[in-house]
């Protein structure tokens, strides 16, 4: 397979809006602890609450981290191949769309864990 300075700059609209997305799930998940916070301390599960928040707002911060690298691996690449270093070119795509992999990975396991946030909340509205 021949790769063209073109290839890498295919994934920067979906990573920008990777980004976009994960930025906005971090301030909806702030935005909830802070309302939180303001809550009685005495209701049963805002621990469980917090706990589960506290997890989320981690993996949100290792999936931007993951596609912040994936962005920087992707520039890197362009400037390889613009170089006509081939080699590390491909390598740093390759590196860049395992970055974006893993991103996704976490992605699908936070939202995983967002079920779990609002088992707790369906379950404290039924008592």
């Amino acid at each position: 397979m021949e790769m063209t300075l073109t290839t890498p700059a295919l994934l920067f609209p979906a990573i920008s809006l990777l980004l976009l997305a994960y930025t906005n799930r971090y301030l909806t998940l702030a935005g909830l602890i802070r309302d939180l916070c303001k809550r009685q301390k005495s209701e049963d599960y805002i621990e469980g609450q917090i706990k589960n928040l506290r997890k989320r707002i981690y993996m949100i911060r290792n999936m931007q981290i993951l596609g912040v690298s994936a962005f920087f691996l992707c520039v890197v690449s362009m400037l390889m191949l613009f170089l006509s270093l081939t080699t590390a070119g491909e390598f740093s795509f390759a590196a860049s769309l395992v970055c974006l992999l893993l991103s996704l990975g976490l992605s699908l396991r936070e939202i995983s864990i967002s079920v779990g946030a609002l088992d707790l909340q369906m379950n404290s509205c039924s008592d």
